[in-house]
C-alpha cells in the first residue's frame, strides 16, 4: 500500500523536472514520512520500491540504485529515532511533539538527500553540492508542510483501528538507554557530518586523508570520502 500511493503521486509530477532526468518536484515526498510513523517497517521497503517503480517513468539507471536505498533510510528513521526518544503519538499536539516532529523529519530527509547525492556524485552524474541541496529542499518543503498535518488526522484513525505496526507486529524487545542514546547520537551526527562533508569535498575545500584524490569531479573523493560517515549511520539504526 505504502509504494502503490508513493508512486502513484510521484507519477504525474514526472513532467516538473528539477533536475531533467535526475530528479523533480515531489510532492509524493511526505507519504515515506507520514507512512513510517503508521506503519514502521512497512513504509520503509514501501518508500524503496515505490521509488523505484516511479522511476520507471522517467527511465531506470544505476542511479536507481541509490535512490532505493535513499528512500528506504528515508522511510525507516522517522520511526526508529521517534520510537527510541519518546512513547509520545507523533501528532503535533503541542510544542514539543511538533518541535520533535520537525527535528526528525528533518533528519530523515537529510540523510535520504545525502545517499542520493553521495551515489550518483561517485557516478558521475550530478556534483554532491548540487543534487543533495535540491533533494532536501524538495523533501523538506513536503514533507514539513504536510506531514504534521496529515498526521493530525490520521495517526487517531489508524490508532483506534489499531493497524499502527506495533499493533500487528507486538511491542519491541526493550533497549538499555545508554544503547537508544549511542544509536541516535550515532545516526545524528552520522548524518549531518556526512552532509557537511559531502559539500565540503564536492567543492574542493576538504580532501579526507582516507580519499585524497583530486580528481574531476571529485568522484572518488566523494564516494570514498562519505564511506566511513554513512556507516556511523548504518551502526545507530543497527543500535535502534
Amino acid at each position: 500500500m505504502c509504494a502503490a500511493l508513493y508512486a502513484a503521486i510521484l507519477i504525474p509530477f514526472k513532467i516538473v523536472p528539477l533536475i531533467p532526468g535526475i530528479t523533480e518536484f515531489r510532492p509524493a515526498n511526505a507519504v515515506p514520512v507520514v507512512c513510517s510513523f503508521l506503519f514502521g517497517p512497512a513504509a520503509a521497503w514501501g518508500a524503496a520500491f515505490g521509488n523505484v517503480i516511479g522511476d520507471f517513468f522517467g527511465g531506470l539507471g544505476p542511479g536507481d540504485l541509490f535512490g532505493f536505498f535513499g528512500n528506504l533510510l528515508y522511510g525507516m528513521v522517522p520511526y526508529k529515532v521517534w520510537e527510541a526518544l519518546t512513547d509520545r503519538a507523533p501528532v503535533p499536539r503541542g510544542v514539543p511533539e511538533t518541535v520533535g516532529l520537525v527535528a526528525v523529519i528533518g533528519l530523515a530527509a537529510l540523510l535520504c538527500a545525502t545517499v542520493i547525492g553521495w551515489g550518483l556524485n561517485w557516478l558521475g552524474f550530478q556534483p554532491f553540492k548540487v543534487l543533495a541541496s535540491i533533494v532536501v529542499v524538495n523533501n523538506l518543503v513536503v514533507a514539513l508542510a504536510l506531514g504534521p498535518l496529515l498526521l493530525a488526522v490520521l495517526y487517531p484513525r489508524i490508532e483506534r483501528a489499531r493497524l499502527l505496526y506495533r499493533d500487528l507486529l507486538g511491542p519491541r524487545p526493550p533497549r538499555s538507554r545508554v544503547q537508544t542514546l549511542v544509536g541516535v547520537s550515532l545516526v545524528v551526527a552520522g548524518t549531518c557530518g556526512a552532509f557537511v562533508a559531502g559539500q565540503l569535498i564536492s567543492t574542493g575545500r576538504w580532501l579526507p586523508p582516507w580519499a585524497p584524490w583530486d580528481t574531476v569531479g571529485l568522484q572518488a573523493a566523494v564516494g570514498v570520502g562519505l564511506l566511513p560517515i554513512l556507516a556511523i549511520v548504518v551502526v545507530g539504526l543497527a543500535l535502534l
